[in-house]
């Protein structure tokens, strides 16, 4: 039986050059998952992870030292990192293909960009990419070689060349018993230098845990290449079962919930908050949440007690023509409210902005500066918008992708369509709104010290001087952004 199987990633921190700064690495999580199954069904399993890795050459004494009879290449699903199916990251995993091809592996793909362009992975070598969520399909695909199979026409879920032409099976219907899956393999990964990087860039470690997978909602831009729009959950048992171990054996500060939505199954919130705290669970944790999900002050309010402190919500624009272009289904008031309520129960409100839209304004774009300077979030991630495959945008735009369809790293921010303004001009906007918001974070700390000035703290004086070193700034910038509006 060809039993031994090498996992590993296309994410390669160092290759993205704004995530190895912010210093944040998170374990590959969509791998744990899938390692986990294998083994669980008798497979030998073991994990190269090109986390901390300096080039694709360095899988090679992994190949070489296990003779692995599969190599799996298996991207994290749950990483927004991965879904923006970056260049760079392209190029080092056709690299590695071709290495454990050339060592007699054979080489299975899963990720959101093999999912997206299949052919050219085939073409670079692949024997096989697994289309949509990919356990189930993993674990057929391997018992079916190893049963010397030569027709996998009947298992769905999978791109491969037949006859020497690309044949796509048809499409696997993901899970819905989430609970039968085995916990993630996290013996498999060496977590030291996720945890040194972490305490030297933000004092505190963090793990990643997923509670879903999927988002029924509905917005043009935001592809979901391996989860799809059905939308099932792990129990609050399960999920609290893995925090208690990874508490005990990693002894975790802090935890991402990376689900696209977390606690939108009714009640499920409410049952996970009692389990923390029969537990006597003590941590922080961060999630992602849509602004009208947000307006049930009793879920807010047991999210806190859980241990919630910072919920990141995709807020995109403060001008509600741009969110109904987007079919964002949610409206600029309930940002305002659901930033409000949060504040009220002691969680922080953090905001993702898309700038670039189709069809905005500048008068659009100052909308979503207003609300900005109003609602002061948190933190706050600014991008431009993004046309990946199989989004409704995608199609509206594909016809002017010509030059460029991917970015090289997350921190390219390049445009990649006509729009209102040239690209420079969102390059520009981007600096500058970041600009805005540290002064007026700096401005905010400046009044509370005036009127309280004996609870001042560190971070209020690292915000106030941020602030008066971004104020030069802020004049250059904005006639930079004047200049090239009108070219």
């Amino acid at each position: 039986m060809n039993n031994k199987i090498l996992f590993s990633h296309s994410y390669f921190l160092r290759f993205d050059p704004k995530q190895w700064a912010t210093g944040q690495p998170y374990a590959p999580l969509g791998t744990l998952f899938a390692a986990a199954l294998m083994r669980e069904n008798g497979y030998t399993v073991s994990l190269f992870d090109t986390m901390f890795a300096h080039t694709a050459q360095d899988v090679q004494p992994a190949i070489d030292e296990q003779s692995p009879n599969f190599f799996v290449l298996y991207d994290d699903g749950f990483n927004y990192l991965t879904k923006m199916c970056l260049t760079n990251m392209r190029e080092a995993a056709f690299e590695m293909m071709k290495l454990a091809k050339a060592k007699g592996c054979t080489v299975i793909v899963s990720s959101s960009d093999s999912t997206d362009h299949f052919e050219e992975y085939l073409s670079e070598g692949a024997d096989f990419v697994i289309i949509g969520e990919a356990e189930m399909t993993l674990l057929e695909l391997v018992q079916a070689i190893n049963n010397n199979t030569t027709n996998f026409q009947h298992i769905a879920g999978l791109a491969f060349f037949h006859d020497n032409e690309v044949t796509r099976t048809p499409k696997r219907i993901v899970m819905k018993d989430l609970d039968a899956l085995p916990q993630p393999a996290w013996d498999l990964v060496d977590l030291a230098p996720y945890r040194a990087m972490w305490l030297k860039s933000s004092g505190y470690f963090s793990l990643n845990i997923a509670t879903t997978r999927g988002c029924p909602f509905k917005c043009n831009w935001c592809a979901k290449p391996i989860y799809g729009n059905r939308y099932n959950a792990r129990s609050p048992e399960k999920v609290v079962e893995e925090l208690k171990m990874l508490k005990s054996t990693f002894a975790f500060d802090h935890i991402w919930f990376s689900d696209d939505i977390f606690g939108l199954k009714p009640g499920w919130v409410h049952a996970f908050a009692n389990l923390i705290e029969k537990e006597q669970l003590t941590f922080r944790f961060k999630i992602q949440a849509r602004a009208d999900l947000l307006l049930e002050e009793n879920t807010i309010k047991d999210l806190a007690r859980a241990g919630c402190h910072n919920i990141w919500m995709g807020a995109e624009s403060g001008s509600q023509k741009i969110l109904d272009a987007m079919d964002k289904g949610t409206t600029v008031e309930q940002i305002y409210q659901a930033t409000t309520l949060l504040k009220k129960n002691g969680i922080n409100p953090s905001f993702f902005i898309q700038f670039g839209y189709p069809g905005e304004t500048r008068e659009d774009i100052a909308k979503t500066i207003r609300m900005i300077k109003d609602l002061l979030p948190y933190e706050m991630g600014i991008s431009v918008s993004y046309p990946l495959p199989g989004t409704l945008f995608h199609e509206r735009v594909k016809a002017e992708l010509t030059q460029k369809a991917n970015w090289t790293d997350s921190d390219e921010l390049l445009l990649m369509f006509r729009n209102t303004y040239p690209p420079r001009y969102y390059k520009k906007l981007h600096r500058y709104v970041h600009h805005v918001f540290r002064k007026q974070q700096g401005w905010v700390a400046l009044r509370n010290a005036v009127k309280n000035p004996f609870t001042v703290s560190r971070t209020d004086f690292k915000k106030i001087a941020s602030a008066c070193l971004h104020m030069p700034s802020l004049l250059v910038e904005r006639m930079q952004l004047n200049r090239y509006a009108h070219e």
